[in-house]
């Protein structure tokens, strides 16, 4: 038996995991355990250390089966038939579908809607952080982009970020649970809105966006660390003019968001993305509410979209608008079509998207002293028991 890490005396735990294929950025261990107490993970190994734990625990037996860290989606619009723009119970029913799949954490991303609207979400969303931890705060997808790219946005309520004045009330409104903002950065008044949002601690992402290269470049010096959902509504890759993705390569401290779904991007663009971009892709979902429902005929924020064979388009057939994926099929896609190492893949729904928000130190990671959130699957893939904060979700 060899004891990675441990409490410091070696009481009952609340939950122990045993004989599990443990899965996370630090690679594989087999029959590993983790014991943890309250919402912590205070012990790991493997071999049979974990009985010193199970006096009193909740022992749940892995059977060999694969146990990874629990997925992260920093952006994702809904799921089970609701979308992030609803009511409390919308809100609930979206979340719950997520976290059947794995995602114990989750960031609430809201469409382009008209500032008052917009800003009501945020207060609804910062209401509900208050008493759910696993939910992190809100993503703002617009109102702050490029027209042009606007994807399955409504043009009528995209704004500039020169107006400083809509930039402040919706940080006010978000109460400090607003974690990530889209801006297409070539927009006037976007490194000053930048500025601003940073200060606050908010994560600015560029997205949505005709940006040059060199655009791109002057909104990561000022202070952006995300690529919206790259290669997706913003220029490809040119041989004489790269565009904000190769900027976002280029750059260290940028993290590239990726819809890894086999739709929206090719695996093997993916693959590349993963290769030229080491440890800074982070697989996000972008659902909307048909993820986990079925096929017909669904909202996303004002537009009308049609899910026909999982894919779901606008009505009018302008653009992808979003996807219905989870977060588990994320990682089956990666693991089988994209060619990347499964650790790797686990990284990109776990410890990236972590750091990504700060909070790397506690989530992201099957270690003493991170959050007890983990997720268990056969070898097909599949999730067969989810845990959040040491309490099982599925």
């Amino acid at each position: 038996m060899s004891e990675f890490t441990s409490a410091s005396a070696k009481t009952a735990a609340a939950l122990v995991i045993h004989s599990a294929r443990k899965l996370d950025v630090d690679g594989q261990v087999d029959d590993f355990w983790l014991a943890t107490e309250r919402d912590r993970i205070v012990a790991t190994g493997n071999g049979t250390g974990w009985r010193a734990y199970a006096d009193g625990a909740t022992v749940a037996d892995a059977g060999g089966r694969w146990l990874t860290p629990g997925f992260i989606d920093v952006h994702s619009h809904g799921a089970g038939g609701c979308a992030y723009e609803g009511d409390l119970d919308d809100l609930r029913t979206a979340l719950g579908t997520h976290r059947r799949h794995g995602t114990t954490r989750s960031v609430l991303s809201l469409v382009a809607n008209p500032v008052p609207q917009l800003c009501e979400s945020l207060r609804l969303i910062a209401d509900l952080a208050d008493s759910d931890p696993l939910v992190l705060g809100s993503h703002l997808e617009g109102p702050f982009l490029n027209p042009d790219k606007r994807g399955a946005h409504n043009p009528d309520f995209l704004i500039t970020p020169d107006d400083l004045e809509a930039v402040e009330l919706l940080i006010a409104a978000a109460r400090d649970t607003l974690r990530q903002i889209t801006i297409a950065p070539e927009l006037p008044g976007a490194m000053e809105a930048i500025d601003v949002l940073v200060e606050a601690g908010v994560v600015v992402a560029v997205g949505h966006t005709d940006a040059t290269e060199q655009q791109a470049e002057r909104a990561f010096d000022a202070g952006a660390r995300v690529l919206t959902h790259a290669f997706n509504a913003m220029p490809g890759i040119h041989h004489r003019a790269p565009g904000p993705i190769v900027a976002a390569m280029d750059d260290p401290r940028v993290t590239l968001e990726l819809i890894l779904d086999g739709f929206h991007v090719h695996p093997d663009v993916a693959h590349l993305a993963f290769v030229q971009a080491p440890h800074r892709i982070a697989l996000i979902t972008d659902a909307m509410a048909a993820a986990g429902s079925a096929d017909g005929v669904y909202q996303l924020g004002s537009l009308t979209v049609n899910v026909v064979n999982g894919q779901a388009m606008l009505a009018d057939g302008t653009s992808i608008a979003g996807s219905t994926l989870t977060q588990d099929t994320a990682l089956k896609i990666a693991v089988e079509r994209t060619r990347i190492a499964p650790s790797t893949a686990v990284e990109a729904l776990t410890l990236t998207p972590a750091s990504m928000l700060g909070r790397e130190h506690e989530l992201g990671r099957l270690a003493a002293g991170y959050l007890a959130d983990a997720v268990l699957l056969d070898h097909e893939w599949s999730v067969q028991q989810v845990w959040a904060a040491g309490e099982p979700l599925r």
